[in-house]
């Protein structure tokens, strides 16, 4: 009579499954203004030059609220700050359809207002992956935390892969400003949906019973000041933070110049090129799941510090080694297949790198997290113009072959990182 009531209830995984949703909204969110800049920048009159400052303007914005994003969700729980987070991007991302006709663009100009309505939109979803991160430490079992995290951040790759064709869909049928009025109500209904169906915690949850309780269990309340000084006293912080910085660079590559790549240097007409540059994301959505389970297994057979160090650099270097070997084959099919797995060994490396940051300090998951991804953007801010400079001076292969490089650093950083030690003083955090 009693086992229905003592094997645990399975609310983790929604709380999971809605992270994964929330995840595809950011980057629906993000991307859509690439394929809404077709017809935005002839109807406002803005150059291919202000409309980078228009992109860079959200990248800014995003780098610089991690730290802070990470700190909120620590403080006040992944409820309230994501739930607010999403509200916030979503009345940004409308706001981006009608800010030419409104007081600020009389105050600044057309592309003054868009560059704040980006800016600010940055600053909302830098919340995002943070927050993700304190959701997953808080929700499941140490064991599972690289899965988990690599699940959440998995959605970006749908996320990537699906909003170019669809908007473009819409744009065309409805116009490009209809593209941010859906998206803004999808952020809001996943607003609502967050609010109502999750909690920050499991023991906040009514329909967690208590084997699910007992399988995550409740942490003693500890300090929520952020020990800075033990931050920086920790030699494993700044190496992850620079590895991780590493493949930041080479995911902006993907981000900013893959189908522009596959379109001018491979021969792919504008159609058959916007399909097949959803390759590489679609093989994200598959590699940072399974990169993030099998750190976990190789974490509980060989220690914290060998299970994440294994797939880490095992992802990077390989990245590296198929981005390299894209970059050189003269095949275009094969070119898009070995730079699709660079794509998927990059993100198969991600859930080694959040699921670290929970190790160093469960305490302070939220707030290391949002440390790790600031250097993550800052090759982000680099990538994306260094990438066609190298290009124009020396050619493609040569520009892959720096990102290629770059993510073999990464991989090779690993052997300076080491988790299992936790944070160098605070041993109550970790």
């Amino acid at each position: 009579m009693n086992q229905p009531a003592t094997r645990p209830s399975r609310i983790r995984w929604l709380i999971l499954s809605l992270l994964f949703l929330v995840s595809v909204v950011t980057y629906i969110d993000r991307v859509n203004i690439s394929v809404t800049a077709r017809q935005m920048m002839p109807a406002y009159g803005i150059t291919d030059q202000q409309m980078g400052w228009i992109f860079s303007a959200f990248v800014i914005g995003y780098a610089l609220f991690q730290i802070p994003g990470g700190w909120l969700a620590d403080r006040w729980g992944a409820r309230v700050v994501l739930t607010g987070a999403l509200l916030w991007w979503s009345i940004c991302t409308a706001f981006t359809a009608m800010v030419a006709a409104s007081w600020l663009a009389g105050l600044v100009g057309t592309v003054g207002a868009l560059m704040f309505v980006r800016f600010c939109l940055g600053l909302g979803e830098a919340v995002a992956l943070p927050t993700f991160n304190r959701a997953v430490t808080n929700w499941f079992p140490a064991h599972a935390r690289g899965f988990g995290i690599g699940v959440a951040i998995g959605g970006i790759g749908l996320g990537s892969a699906m909003t170019p064709p669809i908007a473009a869909w819409v744009m065309v049928n409805w116009g490009w400003q209809t593209v941010f009025y859906l998206a803004s109500l999808l952020g809001l209904g996943m607003g609502l949906l967050w609010w109502l169906l999750s909690r920050s915690h499991p023991h906040e949850h009514p329909w967690v019973n208590e084997g699910e309780q007992a399988l995550l269990q409740r942490e003693p309340p500890t300090s929520i000041a952020v020990p800075w000084r033990t931050f920086r006293q920790t030699p494993t912080v700044w190496w992850l933070v620079l590895s991780y910085s590493c493949l930041g660079y080479v995911a902006y590559v993907y981000l900013s110049w893959f189908y522009l790549y596959l379109v001018n240097v491979r021969g792919f007409d504008v159609l058959r090129g916007g399909i097949y540059a959803s390759a590489p994301f679609l093989a994200m959505l598959v590699m940072c799941p399974l990169g993030g389970w099998v750190t976990d297994r190789l974490a509980a057979n060989y220690g914290l510090t060998t299970g994440r160090a294994i797939a880490g650099m095992t992802g990077m270097v390989l990245a590296g080694v198929s981005i390299a070997l894209g970059a050189l084959i003269e095949s275009p099919f094969l070119a898009i297949t070995c730079l699709s797995f660079g794509a998927g060994w990059l993100y198969f490396a991600i859930g080694a790198y959040w699921a670290s940051t929970t190790d160093l300090s469960k305490a302070h998951a939220g707030t290391l997290s949002g440390l790790m991804n600031t250097g993550a953007n800052i090759g982000g801010t680099i990538s994306p113009t260094l990438t066609p400079w190298l290009a124009h001076h020396w050619g493609w292969p040569v520009s892959l072959g720096v990102a290629a490089a770059i993510a073999i650093l990464g991989g090779l950083l690993w052997f300076k990182i080491d988790p299992g030690k936790g944070l160098k003083k605070v041993n109550s955090d970790a």
